[in-house]
């Protein structure tokens, strides 16, 4: 893939696609910055990471996204300990259920200061020192942003916005040599609808479901979104910018009927 020794920042990495994704990029040999609220995951993922690529350690960054002063140190520490910025893999965001009828605006607040402004302002912090390296971005979008989905009103807005994101970042950076891309999965196997809030009991009726409502007949699992991701970030895909490319078992090309 081309991506020894150079550096990868992903946020939301203490879990799931973000976690798997951390553990692609080492075995590849990247150096990698992983960033997370959650230090004891974090730590677990690094000690992983680690066993995979002994020659770089990973640089664990305790942060929350939406907090101005912490993306601002994001993108410090990983300058000043690796001296340099290769991929930015924007994984951080939150799920909520809700419709017009009672998604709160706090709540509609909460769920975009995570998926689009956070998104926003760590691209624009990093987006100099990308300019440099000629490097990538790949931003972890959804199936939702695709396709509307009743019940998640707020969280696919996010979405398709981060969609046309990465469409209008692609066109204004391909001049300076950075391609943009867009990952966007299907329903994974993660800890973001347990988080959301929904039961046990629920989620496994919710995996069930995911063998009808997926062309393949089954849910997807984190390490499935991040060979696409570590593939976008790669010389691989030299000739791709601007792409949302769904990781959804075919889910988004699916109708009722």
């Amino acid at each position: 893939m081309h991506l020894n020794d150079k550096v990868v920042l992903i946020t939301g990495a203490s879990s799931g696609i973000g976690a798997a994704t951390a553990g692609r990029f080492a075995a590849e040999g990247s150096k990698i910055a992983i960033v997370g609220r959650n230090e004891v995951n974090l730590r677990k993922v690094a000690e992983k990471c680690e066993l995979m690529n002994a020659n770089h350690k990973p640089l664990v960054i305790v942060a929350d996204v939406t907090k101005d002063d912490d993306v601002k140190r994001i993108v410090n520490e990983t300058l000043a300990h690796f001296g340099a910025l290769d991929v930015l893999v924007n994984n951080a965001g939150i799920l909520a259920t809700g419709s017009i009828e009672n998604t709160s605006l706090e709540q509609f607040d909460s769920i975009f200061n995570t998926n689009v402004r956070s998104v926003y302002h760590l691209t624009m912090l990093a987006v100099p020192h990308l300019v440099q390296s000629k490097g990538t971005i790949v931003n972890v979008s959804s199936v939702a942003g695709l396709r509307a989905f009743p019940g998640i009103l707020a969280y696919t807005m996010s979405k398709a916005t981060i969609d046309q994101f990465t469409a209008a970042l692609a066109l204004e950076l391909a001049p300076k040599g950075i391609r943009v891309n867009a990952v966007n999965p299907g329903v994974i196997v993660t800890e973001i609808h347990r988080r959301a809030g929904m039961s046990e009991e629920a989620y496994v009726e919710f995996l069930e479901k995911a063998k009808v409502t997926h062309a393949l007949g089954r849910p997807g699992e984190p390490e499935e979104v991040a060979e696409s991701i570590v593939f976008l970030a790669s010389d691989k895909s030299s000739f791709i910018t601007g792409a949302c490319l769904p990781i959804d078992g075919g889910r988004h090309a699916m109708c009722p009927r």
